[in-house]
């Protein structure tokens, strides 16, 4: 059986999809983009602003759905410019600090 996750404190889906969904004790989390969930804009800045703001997306996503960062097994990051790694490195690695995640990283252009 599966549960839909929802929290106001992340901005909502923009299309017809669920922010996360969890069947049993997976949690399956959309991906996300730079949105502030206040303005339900994208934030000024570069990468590490964010990469910043998607990671506290997730954050309280997971935290809604009773999980935390230390949870997550498998990520997968999408970047405009591959160039932007090291940057999104840097604040990824203050997100997972031990028992990392398997991750993807690729650009999508």
């Amino acid at each position: 059986m599966k549960k839909i996750i929802v929290t106001d404190k992340s901005p909502r889906a923009i299309g017809p999809y669920s922010q996360a969904v969890e069947v049993g004790s997976t949690l399956y989390i959309s991906g996300q983009i730079p949105l502030d969930p206040v303005t339900n804009e994208i934030v000024q800045g570069g990468i590490r602003e964010q990469t910043e703001q998607v990671l506290k997306n997730i954050g309280l996503i997971l935290t809604a759905a009773g999980y935390s960062f230390a949870d997550v097994v498998k990520t997968t990051c999408m970047l405009a410019d591959i160039n932007d790694f090291a940057a999104m490195n840097e604040v990824y690695a203050k997100y997972f600090v031990k028992d990392f995640p398997a991750r993807s990283t690729f650009q999508a252009a």
